[in-house]
């Protein structure tokens, strides 16, 4: 290289690596760059914590409509079951019943043809 170059290369290179001083506002503006960033950022995350809390509200009310009708059901059939219970004692009942009526009209009725029979006498 030449020398006369050479000179104007540590010239240029002197140059572009001297300290130059900041803007006065440049410290500002990152600094107002970094805010907005983290107030979006922030608006982000609280969107998300709210879309989350309303996701799980929606599912325990979700959970609480299918457990109250499973509730329901199971009552129902729990009363249903009752139901048949209580049917099948008074057929039984009845049953017990017709067949004693029926043999105190049998008595009733040997009763009066003896009664008959010794009129008759």
């Amino acid at each position: 290289m030449e020398p006369e170059s050479t000179d104007d290369f540590e010239r240029d290179l002197h140059t572009a690596l001297e300290r130059i001083p900041a803007p006065p506002a440049l410290k500002r503006k990152l600094m107002e760059r970094r805010q907005a960033r983290y107030v979006a950022r922030r608006r982000r995350v609280v969107w998300w914590q709210r879309m989350a809390t309303a996701a799980a509200l929606l599912c325990v009310l979700a959970g609480a409509l299918m457990w109250r009708s499973a509730e329901r059901r199971r009552q129902g059939e729990e009363a249903r079951r009752e139901v048949i219970v209580a049917l099948r004692i008074t057929s039984r009942a009845l049953k017990q019943m017709e067949s004693q009526l029926a043999a105190h009209n049998q008595n009733l009725l040997s009763r009066a043809q003896m009664g008959k029979s010794n009129n008759q006498e």
